[in-house]
């Protein structure tokens, strides 16, 4: 659960050396220097950064500062242009596209900033949606049961009625919008959630009653949590809060070293 920009120089000492080892981080990320194609302007360095297996983190830093950069390099939605990024053990960029859009879909439940959701297809179906591409997560979610698991999830997000279920996304104002995003995150008990801005467009009682939620699937589940936010006030319901500057480099004006 520490978080460290390079790794320790000296050997560890006996006493320490002979503890039994701790459990492998969820989230590794090395020496990773990435920058946009045709974007001068930006470019991110993390010398070290990691997650514990369990461990709920808040991601904190101004617009600009690389939050949401740092988060599609955890899911692999985008592959550093030097460095490792390892989630659950993996590199993600030693597997091709198509094998980290599977092992996302298995493994990871993630909350867009726009939130992604297919606007044709209705509240359910997008709940369901990362199970089509993950057996094990399906298995997970009860098999053929798995809408039941998807409603109770909409329930506890105060989207219960079966009316709303069966809306399509487009008809649903941002929050609600919003919150079945988080319980397409959730359904499936993926390990590692990532959720970019989550409670941006809820009020403050739905906000703590989310958190509430988003907490208790996440130890349900035993995942760890990567939540970005601009609200430095929600670190006390975390394990750690780390800014920004904190995890990495933002550099503008010219590539990262």
């Amino acid at each position: 659960m520490s978080l460290s920009l390079a790794r320790p120089a000296e050997p560890l000492p006996a006493a320490v050396a002979a503890e039994p080892a701790a459990a492998a981080p969820a989230v590794a990320v090395a020496g990773v220097r990435f920058a946009w194609p045709g974007r001068a302007s930006f470019a991110l360095a993390v010398d070290w950064f990691e997650v514990a297996p369990g461990e709920r983190l808040l991601l904190t830093g101004p617009s600009g500062s690389g939050k949401s950069t740092l988060l599609g390099l955890l899911c692999g939605v985008v592959v550093p242009d030097r460095g490792r990024v390892e989630v659950l053990g993996t590199d993600l960029a030693a597997l091709s596209g198509a094998a980290r859009d599977r092992f996302r879909a298995a493994h990871l439940g993630v909350i867009f900033q726009m939130f992604n959701l297919l606007p044709y297809l209705s509240v359910l179906d997008n709940v369901l949606l990362p199970l089509s591409f993950a057996p094990e997560r399906r298995a997970r979610a009860g098999g053929a049961a798995a809408a039941a698991e998807a409603r109770r999830l909409l329930a506890r997000l105060g989207l219960e009625a079966d009316g709303v279920a069966r809306q399509q996304a487009a008809r649903l104002s941002v929050g609600q919008q919003q919150r079945v995003a988080a319980a397409r995150a959730l359904v499936g008990a993926p390990a590692v959630v990532v959720a970019d801005e989550p409670t941006s467009a809820l009020d403050r009682d739905t906000q703590q009653a989310f958190l509430d939620l988003l907490f208790a699937e996440v130890a349900r589940a035993g995942a760890s949590l990567v939540m970005v936010s601009h609200d430095v006030a929600l670190g006390r319901r975390f394990d750690r809060t780390v800014a920004m500057g904190e995890a990495a480099r933002v550099t503008p004006g010219k590539s990262a070293p």
